[in-house]
């Protein structure tokens, strides 16, 4: 028998905003390879959607394990699964696959200027954190 801690009021809440920024990442991945209309893609400046013409299929890929493992790993966080931290390391392998290549193989530097690497920051931190949180939780007891 294996014996679990109750978790504070700070775990639910991490856990329940992990949820929602994965979420969001998914309704932008959905928004981004199912939703953007040629309207919408043919509104932006041209050197943006050379961008977007010439990222690989594998991206979709990569960028879908990253939001579904995320939303997985948010979930099971919730419901207090240890399987929330490979989850979680998954994602965060994805997002650096993703956001390692947005970064260093396109020309995205040169399209956006340096915010183009404000954003990819921002996620890989969140998901680091994630990882390291759950990873915590789980040697706490407070996943089992």
């Amino acid at each position: 028998m294996t014996t679990t801690n109750k978790p504070g009021a700070g775990f639910m809440i991490i856990a329940v905003l992990a949820l929602i920024w994965n979420l969001i990442g998914v309704f932008f991945w959905a928004s981004e390879n199912f939703l953007m209309t040629d309207e919408v893609k043919n509104a932006l400046p041209p050197e943006q959607l050379e961008l977007i013409n010439n990222a690989p299929s594998w991206g979709v890929i990569v960028y879908a394990i990253a939001v579904f493992a995320g939303v997985l790993a948010s979930i099971f966080l919730l419901m207090r699964k240890k399987s929330a931290v490979p989850l979680f390391a998954l994602s965060l392998i994805a997002i650096l696959i993703q956001m390692g290549y947005w970064i260093f193989g396109t020309a995205a530097m040169e399209v956006y200027g340096p915010q183009a690497v404000v954003m990819p920051i921002i996620v890989i931190l969140i998901a680091l954190f994630l990882y390291f949180f759950s990873k915590t939780q789980a040697a706490k007891g407070i996943l089992n």
